[in-house]
């Protein structure tokens, strides 16, 4: 049976970057890519169902064992974020971790004192780039650990299952991958993302999000003749930054503390225009960010004139904890899986939103697991693959388990 490692080499060879704003899912063609060669991977497999709908997503099931089980389901993405390049990645396999940096290529190492969970893979394999582009473990590795569960369950007919639904999507990494999700389609009861951290690492908590767009309209006269006359829209923009604490911003915040993070700032003195995006675990603490932000600009407008300042406000994603707490059942079964492979169960909130969260809200009750990678998103991503196995391995355990 073909290997963990040897899917995840095979599929962060393939270019599958998705970009922002593209106003089309999937986002980037390139992402067909992969999405073909897994559909022909699941055909391949016995997969009867495998079929690819025209935006992309790869939808598939295994056939249940048994009678009158519920539907369980698993998902991982297929796009690779656009913050670091995702073309041509070479990676490289550092065997048997003896501690130290990983020297990646001249420029770049991956700095043990600067990533002190390197220390935590001593004797372990890890998976590297060559410092010039991302990995992909976000999510290819997650890819890689449903399609070997799913090969493992077809050769072993013997266990005990419902039918295990699978679906892999474009544009997570942009906030879409949701939006084309076909749940009625996928036939879930309920589901697990594949898309986190560690191996021991839970997820069920995210931020509540938002997005505040602001245009500040200024008055622009010669400067020489400016006095009482000139409103310069790069202070206003400015000032609105100014009342808003500074404590609550992402450099400053950790685990459940939310942020008001500026994005982009650009004008001049005639218009100026502002980016933020909002986020809290508290659905309260989310709703008086907002609230605190309408205020800045209202008061502005007082200060200045009406229509000197205009915000747009625009929800994004929601806490998927109040959609997952009448379903508990898939966190116990998930940390009592952890528990039966070794695991010490970690419970963590996700500081940003996941394909889980959107989906949990369209009726598919979808906490995250991890993949076992670090460092998504740079250059420094790395991935042992012993931690990829070890999922492969709770995966089989949670689907053990669920059935029991």
């Amino acid at each position: 049976m073909e290997t963990v490692l040897t899917r995840f080499l095979r599929y962060v060879a393939i270019d599958t970057e998705s970009a922002p704003d593209a106003g089309k899912i999937p986002s980037t063609d390139k992402q067909f890519d992969l999405a073909k060669i897994l559909l022909e991977e699941m055909r391949s497999l016995g997969i009867k169902d495998a079929r690819m709908s025209e935006n992309g997503y790869v939808y598939g099931s295994i056939e249940a064992t048994a009678e009158g089980l519920p539907c369980l389901g698993f998902i991982a993405h297929m796009d690779t974020a656009p913050d670091a390049p995702g073309a041509n990645v070479k990676p490289r396999i550092v065997e048997n971790y003896r501690g130290g940096d990983i020297r990646l290529n001249d420029e770049v190492s991956i700095e043990e004192n600067l990533f002190p969970s390197l220390k935590e893979y001593i004797g372990s394999d890890i998976v590297v780039t060559d410092g010039t582009t991302l990995l992909g473990a976000d999510d290819k590795a997650g890819v890689a650990e449903i399609m070997t569960l799913a090969a493992y369950l077809i050769a072993h007919p013997e266990i005990r299952h419902g039918r295990i639904a699978i679906g892999f999507t474009p544009d997570e990494e942009v906030g879409c991958g949701a939006d084309m999700f076909d749940v009625p389609g996928f036939g879930a009861d309920f589901a697990y993302t594949v898309d986190g951290g560690k191996p021991s690492e839970l997820e069920y908590e995210n931020f509540n999000a938002a997005s505040a767009k602001l245009i500040f309209h200024g008055v622009g006269i010669h400067p020489g003749d400016a006095k009482d006359k000139m409103r310069n829209a790069l202070h206003m923009a400015k000032e609105f930054d100014a009342m808003l604490p500074a404590v609550a911003r992402p450099e400053h915040t950790a685990l459940y503390e939310g942020f008001m993070h500026l994005t982009y700032l650009s004008g001049d003195v005639v218009e100026a225009e502002m980016h933020y995006i909002i986020r809290d675990h508290d659905s309260k603490k989310f709703a008086d960010k907002k609230a605190l932000m309408e205020a800045a600009a209202a008061y502005l407008c007082t200060k200045y004139g009406a229509g000197t300042v205009e915000l747009t406000l625009r929800d994004s994603y929601y806490n998927m904890r109040e959609k997952i707490l009448p379903h508990f059942h898939l966190i116990e079964t998930a940390m009592a899986a952890m528990e039966k492979i070794g695991l010490v169960p970690h419970v963590v909130p996700v500081r940003g939103g996941t394909d889980g969260a959107r989906l949990s809200y369209m009726g598919l009750p979808c906490p995250n697991l991890g993949t076992g990678g670090e460092n998504f998103h740079g250059v420094r991503e790395f991935i042992p693959v012993q931690s990829m196995e070890k999922v492969v391995e709770l995966l089989k355990t949670i689907v053990e388990l669920t059935y029991a």
